[in-house]
């Protein structure tokens, strides 16, 4: 998270602190040692805050930008631990009131009216859809309190693999952590001077580096197990990054990392943008992070960070300082807090599409209004006298009543939509349990609904389509979670048909249809999903611990369906998955052959396989553009949201034992696909189906499986 403290980089910190006069108590000297603005510092907030934000809008081209995140842990960890040392060592303490004042004052008043404005869109139904509200009222609320990164930890939200739309305030995780970080680092640096005096001879310095010191390691080797173990919660939790800021703190208080020989600086500081751009680059939302692959754009930006020598125009201290770096650097807060609304809002806008064109011209909005936020709100709230002449307490006190004044507005986001949301919930339900005649799928493979019209109908509304999901979480694992989880439902009668549903989330999506289904049929059914983990042998093309937790999760089902009396199987998988053609003379045959050889164990015994050939994928959630467009401004062309060589297809095709569906008709016509078909929504987001569209295929998924266990 970009932080707003531009002036608290430190010339010299090994120099002795000069003789100052003693501030009144509520006050804190905010020079205490010599200072001075470090411009190539300026400029590394440029790399960061360019790389997140190119990241989010063209995730497929900078798929490591999400460290840009990372480079700001380390710019604070630097500046901030800087000003507190030069304050300790001048007058043996910290005036914490003053300290978190000053931190509200350069902070809040950018933040909350970002949070003002995401409360005001989630009033209105044309640009947040219903469904979405309750979780973006509870996220703008907790970004206003700053313990964002702690409510997606708990939910064990995924940030690189987010499925669904985000809310707009999801980003303020990063400045949750960091404002969590002002109120601990003093406390901590504090606790450790107070043992330096007493225990160390009253070496504070060394005290603090020592503590600070364990601190880190601590919490590195938190964060490589935690990663490990339960990567989605451990992106967020505070503990497993505060290590990061802990390494730009010895570039602080340790004299010796801040090179200013001449080659030492210029090798260090290239040496940081390289591996910055590598990772910028390389990383992607499968890399295993943040863990030990954190260490590399940890230690990058540390390394420009040290590099301290600006005698030549082409050391990187000299180029990270040029104007247009520093411009950039100086609205990195306010570029950073307004990006994400802004590309989470503008598909939802009339007349605004997802051309190249309109992303740039996006873009382009962005700076302007981050640099009009600076001029205006940032700068000014600073020095506004009518705080910075009073007690701390009165900014503090200011901050929390600005704080409930935009919690408030979520509130009553909240009131105004509140009618809506629950008629919505009730719709969906009522629309599952009585279908009308003729809707969805049966519009168009019953022959008998030739001649139906549907007209603009769309159900359920396309303001909560996102609403129309599974809600047996706990059946689901993801990332690095290697468990096979099995859930059962349906029939407990010891003689009932025994049926395994098996694969990704797009088998996942058929769960509340096959439960119907196996209660009305007198089955019981059984499941195994991973998300981006389909039943196959063939191991995934993603490296590290992702694609060795989708191998493991194999594994572990294959042994426990070969334990169990299964009667049928039915598997579902997205077409695009990655598959690693090592063997193979194509990605194709890969995964043709991974799926007959997964299948094979359970047809040796006897066992059909049901499977269906995948849905269209789109690039955004259809739903974005029925909320503001004519439903024919909304169909996409059948060769860019289908895939064709769909390996399910292949892989099912003339072997014994393998019934294939394929719904590609219902979904498209010779051309186009359609997001709405005989009046039922299909998705809930770019590529999963809505719960009542998979519905109206139950009969098609009935007697195939019925006709499978017939003839077993």
């Amino acid at each position: 998270m970009p932080s707003a403290d531009h002036d608290l980089g430190p010339q010299n910190l090994s120099e002795p602190a000069r003789p100052v006069r003693r501030e009144p108590r509520d006050r804190s000297p905010e020079h205490a040692e010599p200072s001075r603005f470090i411009p190539h510092v300026q400029g590394l907030r440029a790399i960061a805050v360019l790389a997140v934000v190119l990241y989010h809008f063209w995730p497929a081209r900078f798929s490591g930008g999400y460290v840009g995140v990372d480079v700001f842990f380390v710019i604070s960890g630097f500046l901030i631990t800087a000003h507190l040392m030069r304050e300790v060592t001048a007058t043996g303490t910290v005036s914490l009131g003053q300290f978190w004042a000053r931190r509200a004052r350069r902070l809040l008043p950018a933040s909350l009216l970002v949070l003002l404005f995401c409360a005001l869109v989630a009033m209105s139904p044309y640009l947040t859809p219903t469904s979405a509200l309750p979780n973006e009222i509870r996220e703008i609320v907790a970004s206003t309190f700053y313990v964002e990164n702690w409510y997606l930890a708990l939910n064990s939200a995924d940030y690189l693999n987010h499925s669904g739309d985000p809310t707009t305030v999801q980003h303020y995780w990063s400045l949750s952590l960091e404002e969590q970080f002002y109120l601990m680092w003093p406390l901590i640096m504090l606790l450790a001077a107070w043992i330096g005096v007493k225990y160390f001879r009253g070496s504070r310095r060394r005290a603090i580096i020592l503590a600070l010191g364990v601190v880190s390691a601590a919490s590195f080797v938190f964060c490589v197990i935690f990663t490990m173990t339960d990567p989605a919660p451990a992106y967020f939790v505070t503990f497993g990054r505060m290590w990061q800021f802990g390494v730009g703190a010895m570039v602080a208080l340790i004299p010796a990392l801040r090179i200013r020989h001449a080659v030492g600086s210029l090798l260090l500081g290239w040496g940081g943008i390289l591996i910055l751009l590598f990772v910028i680059f390389t990383f992607d939302a499968q890399t295993s992070f943040p863990g030990y692959a954190a260490a590399l754009p940890t230690l990058g930006a540390a390394a420009i960070i040290a590099a301290s020598n600006t005698q030549r125009w082409w050391y990187p201290t000299r180029i990270l300082a040029i104007r247009p770096a520093q411009f950039v650097g100086n609205i990195s807060y306010s570029l950073y807090l307004w990006h994400w609304p802004l590309i989470i809002i503008a598909p939802s806008v009339p007349f605004w599409g997802l051309t190249i064109y309109h992303r740039v011209a996006l873009l382009g909005i962005c700076f302007v209004l981050a640099w009009l936020t600076k001029r205006f709100v940032e700068d000014p709230a600073r020095g506004w006298k009518v705080l910075t002449s009073r007690p701390a307490r009165v900014t503090l006190w200011s901050s929390l009543a600005a704080m409930l004044v935009v919690a408030g507005t979520a509130g009553a986001a909240w009131a105004v939509n509140a009618t809506a949301y629950n008629d919505g919930v009730k719709a969906i339900a009522a629309l599952r349990e009585d279908p009308p005649e003729c809707f969805g799928a049966a519009f168009v493979l019953d022959a008998g609904c030739g001649s139906a019209e549907w007209g603009d109908t769309i159900l359920p509304a396309p303001g909560f389509a996102g609403a129309d999901r599974p809600l047996d979480a706990q059946c689901f694992v993801q990332l690095n979670d290697a468990r096979p989880v099995s859930c059962e439902f349906g029939s407990e009668d010891g003689d009932a048909p025994v049926v395994a549903l098996i694969g990704d989330s797009h088998a996942y999506q058929l769960l509340p249809t096959f439960q119907a289904m196996a209660d009305a049929n007198g089955w019981q059914l059984i499941t195994y999903f991973k998300g981006a983990c389909p039943w196959n042998t063939t191991p995934l093309s993603t490296p590290g611990a992702f694609g060795a937790a989708c191998t493991q999760w194999r594994d572990g089902v294959r042994a426990q369906l070969a334990e169990r009396d299964i009667d049928a199987v039915f598997t579902s998988a997205i077409a695009t998955t990655p598959y690693d053609s090592a063997g193979y003379d194509s990605v194709q045959d890969a995964a043709v052959a991974g799926y007959r050889e997964a299948w094979g164990e359970v047809l040796d015994r006897g066992i059909p396989v049901i499977t269906v050939v995948d849905n269209p994928v789109w690039e955004t959630d259809p739903n974005k553009c029925l909320r503001t467009r004519d439903l024919t401004e909304c169909d996409g062309q059948r060769t860019d949201l289908l895939v064709e060589d769909d390996p399910l297809r292949a892989a099912a095709t003339g072997l014994d034992g393998v019934t294939l569906l394929d719904f590609t008709e219902v979904f498209c016509g010779q051309k186009t696909c359609s997001p709405v078909v005989g009046g039922a929504n299909l998705y809930r987001d770019q590529d999963h189906l809505t719960v009542t569209f998979v519905d109206t295929l139950a009969p098609r998924y009935t007697a195939a499986i019925q006709a499978a266990l017939d003839a077993r």
